[in-house]
C-alpha cells in the first residue's frame, strides 16, 4: 500500500504547499464538518472472515462505477489512490467514489499534515493511510489523534519491528504491514509471516496481498491478518465485481478463520 519515496515525499511537500495557498485550513475545516459522519473503518474490517480492501486504480476511466463493482462483489472498503502532483483530481475522485459506494473509503495518500486529514474528510474519506516511516514519532501520535478527533479512523504502515512499536506507541487501531517490494510489487509473505502474528491483540492486523491473489490471502490469513489489501491490477480486470467476490467468497472460509483464532 506503501507511496514512500524521497522524491515523492518532497512532491507531497510542494503540492500540499501549493493547495494551502488556494484554499485557507479553515475553508477546508468547514467543508469536513458539513460531511455525514465518517463509517467505522475498524468495524468494516472486524467483519466474519477475511476482510478485504479493494484498491483503485489511479487510472481508472470511473472510479465511482469501479468502486461499485467492487462493493457488490462484496469488498469491505475501497482504497482511492492520491497521488502528488494531482492531488486536486485525485481528491475529487474520492468524492465521487464516496457517492457510489456504501462501504468505508480510504485515501491513500502520503500524508504529512494535519491540513491533509481534513482535506480527505472534506471529500469523503473515512479511513486515511499513515506511513510510520515518512513519519517522527511525534507526528504519528498527532496525525493519529487528529484523525480519530476528526471521526475517521487511521490506519498505520509499518516495514519492521521498530515500526510496528512505533506505530502501537501510537495508538493505533489498524495496522497494515507492508511486505510489498517496491521495484517488483511482489509481496514478501515471510515478512507478512513475521510481522502479522506480532501486531497485539485488539488491534486490526492487515496483510499485502499483492499479485498473489487467493494465495496471498491465504497466506495473509495464516499469518493472523485480520483483513488483506488487494491491488487494483488483481482486481480491476474485465469483471471485477467477480475478481472481489471470488476473494471475499475464500476470506469468509471456515478453515481460515480457525486459522486466525489459533494464531491470534
Amino acid at each position: 500500500m506503501s507511496l514512500l519515496s524521497g522524491e515523492n515525499l518532497a512532491k507531497v511537500y510542494d503540492d500540499l504547499a501549493a493547495r494551502q495557498t488556494r484554499t485557507p485550513l479553515d475553508q477546508v475545516k468547514a467543508r469536513a464538518l458539513m460531511q455525514p459522519s465518517a463509517m467505522d473503518g475498524v468495524r468494516a474490517l472486524r467483519g466474519g472472515g477475511v476482510g478485504v480492501i479493494g484498491e483503485l486504480a489511479a487510472t481508472s476511466f470511473s472510479m465511482g462505477a469501479l468502486a461499485g463493482e467492487y462493493e457488490l462483489g462484496g469488498v469491505n472498503v475501497v482504497s482511492v489512490p492520491v497521488a502528488s502532483g494531482r492531488s486536486t483530481d485525485a481528491l475529487r475522485a474520492m468524492r465521487e467514489v464516496r457517492a457510489h459506494v456504501q462501504v468505508p473509503v480510504l485515501c491513500k495518500n502520503l500524508i504529512v499534515s494535519g491540513y491533509q486529514l481534513w482535506e480527505a474528510r472534506a471529500h469523503g474519506a473515512d479511513l486515511v493511510l499513515l506511513a510510520a516511516a515518512a513519519l517522527s514519532q511525534e507526528a504519528l501520535v498527532s496525525l493519529v489523534e487528529r484523525t480519530e478527533s476528526i471521526g475517521m479512523t487511521a490506519i498505520v504502515e509499518i516495514c519492521n519491528e521498530r515500526e510496528l512499536l512505533r506505530a502501537v506507541g501510537s495508538g493505533a487501531r489498524i495496522i497494515n504491514v507492508n511486505a510489498r517490494d517496491q521495484a517488483a510489487l511482489d509481496v514478501d509473505q515471510d515478512a507478512n509471516s513475521q510481522l502479522v502474528p506480532l501486531i497485539p491483540e485488539g488491534i486490526v492486523r492487515v496483510a499485502e496481498c499483492g499479485r498473489a491473489g487467493r494465495a496471498g490471502l491465504i497466506a495473509g490469513a495464516r499469518a493472523g491478518a485480520d483483513a488483506v489489501v488487494v491491488g487494483a491490477a488483481q482486481l480491476a480486470g474485465t469483471d471485477p465485481r467477480a475478481a472481489v467476490a471470488g476473494l471475499v467468497s475464500v476470506g469468509a472460509h471456515p478453515a481460515l478463520s480457525r486459522g486466525r483464532r489459533q494464531v491470534a
